[in-house]
């Protein structure tokens, strides 16, 4: 079992061997790889796999060694990071298992809590900190942090969570702190000098912490716009607030300050990931001292978020309809299609962000290493293939709903979904 560590340029390649694992349910897809629950045939021990076929990944071998290489270096080495447990090839696959997470995804369980205070928030982002200090001091950087790729180990209520998908990760020296200038990441949580491509290290993660640390206290995220293109903009001068008032009420002035030293334009004025260790809202001192637990944000947080949610899910089933009608309608009257060439490639080289090792599908607002755009995203949000279908079906901003506005939201939603299925549906089945 070997891997390839891009920064010494030494190369190995993991021998073919038969498969020592049987798979079972499928836990995620990505664009190249399945997410599967496995079990060891010898020891009975459950795993997850992420299966890779090779002939899918073709040209994209770098993303899968450099996901081994950083894997490897902090395996084992935190309570907080996903474990690779084994690393292997057969004829037509390759194989990565770690540690299943049982426990589910970080919003998910908040979600299903009976109570949600800001010292539970804080609880949560200390534990996602001290894994990234331990990162940043073995010289890996994440560049894809958000609440999809942290997860609970098991479900107990004092289970760990772990960060998961390194398929961002690099591997950095010092020397070269400032030599990362791809475009990667999740548009929403992804730092100001990434969009510069001046080179980025690593405070884009501790960006990305302000950003979650934002999100898990009221449910929605600083930067979110009606489009890709409002939401760089806002990012690049970290234009968003703490509104509406009647949603932050319940947070302290501690945690907003922590936020803001994350969400600092200037990298080198940000926190460092133990610096943020060390704040006051981070480590819980100010919430010791006053001997009281606050007010309960689950109320808020859970609502804000289900809102998102459903816009979000509303929003893709439009583009899908759209989709549809402008790019199929020959199928859609019945018309039958021609037989493959043979000769043609099998898939097209999607850009699509591979899912997390251990963890659900890949997510179709990932960025790929080197594109300037979203990889599920060309005119996703009021732009490219939007059309008089989409108005009325924005994304909510960065500085949140009231409920009426909510309930304004998700009547036109259903009118417009509504209109949309019925229409297609007539022209599916030919009436």
């Amino acid at each position: 079992m070997s891997y390839q560590n891009s920064q010494d340029g030494q190369q190995a390649k993991a021998a073919v061997q038969a498969c020592r694992y049987k798979t079972g349910k499928t836990l995620g897809a990505g664009s190249y790889s399945v997410v599967k629950e496995c079990v060891h045939i010898d020891t009975g021990r459950y795993y997850a796999a992420k299966v890779i076929n090779k002939r899918l990944m073709a040209g994209r071998e770098h993303m899968v060694r450099n996901e081994i290489a950083v894997l490897k270096r902090v395996s084992m080495g935190h309570q907080n990071i996903l474990t690779l447990v084994d690393y292997f090839e057969t004829l037509n696959n390759l194989y990565l298992v770690t540690d299943l997470a049982l426990g589910g995804e970080l919003f998910d369980r908040i979600c299903r809590k009976g109570s949600y205070y800001e010292s539970d928030a804080a609880d949560l982002i200390r534990a996602t900190l001290s894994a990234v200090a331990y990162l940043h001091d073995h010289g890996i950087v994440h560049r894809d942090l958000k609440p999809e790729n942290l997860l609970f180990r098991t479900p107990e209520d004092n289970a760990d969570l772990l960060i998961a998908d390194f398929g961002l990760s690099r591997i950095m020296d010092e020397e070269q702190f400032h030599v990362l200038t791809t475009t990667c990441g999740t548009p929403g949580y992804m730092a100001p000098e990434i969009f510069k491509k001046t080179g980025h290290g690593k405070p884009v993660d501790i960006w990305a912490i302000g950003v979650i640390t934002y999100f898990l206290l009221c449910g929605y995220t600083p930067f979110d716009r009606d489009s890709n293109l409002e939401e760089m903009q806002a990012i690049l001068v970290a234009d968003y607030s703490f509104t509406p008032i009647e949603y932050w009420r319940g947070v302290s002035l501690s945690a907003r300050e922590f936020i803001k030293k994350c969400l600092t334009i200037d990298p080198t004025q940000r926190l460092t990931a133990h610096e943020a260790l060390s704040h006051p809202f981070v480590s819980g001192i100010e919430t010791t001292a006053k001997g009281t637990k606050g007010s309960d944000l689950l109320p808020v947080v859970k609502k804000n978020f289900n809102a998102r949610r459903t816009l979000h899910a509303a929003i893709d089933t439009v583009r899908a309809i759209n989709k549809l009608r402008e790019g199929q309608s020959g199928m859609m009257d019945g018309i039958v299609s021609n037989a493959p060439d043979q000769g043609a490639p099998p898939f097209p080289k999607a850009k699509n962000k591979d899912s997390g090792v251990g963890g659900v599908g890949g997510d179709p607002n990932a960025m790929d290493h080197d594109s300037g755009t979203g990889s599920g995203d060309n005119g996703l949000f009021g732009q490219g293939d939007t059309d008089v279908h989409m108005r009325g079906v924005e994304r909510s901003t960065g500085q949140g709903q009231t409920e009426a506005q909510i309930e304004a939201q998700k009547r036109r939603i259903a009118e417009t979904t509504k209109g949309l299925w019925s229409s297609g549906a007539a022209k599916i089945t030919g009436r």
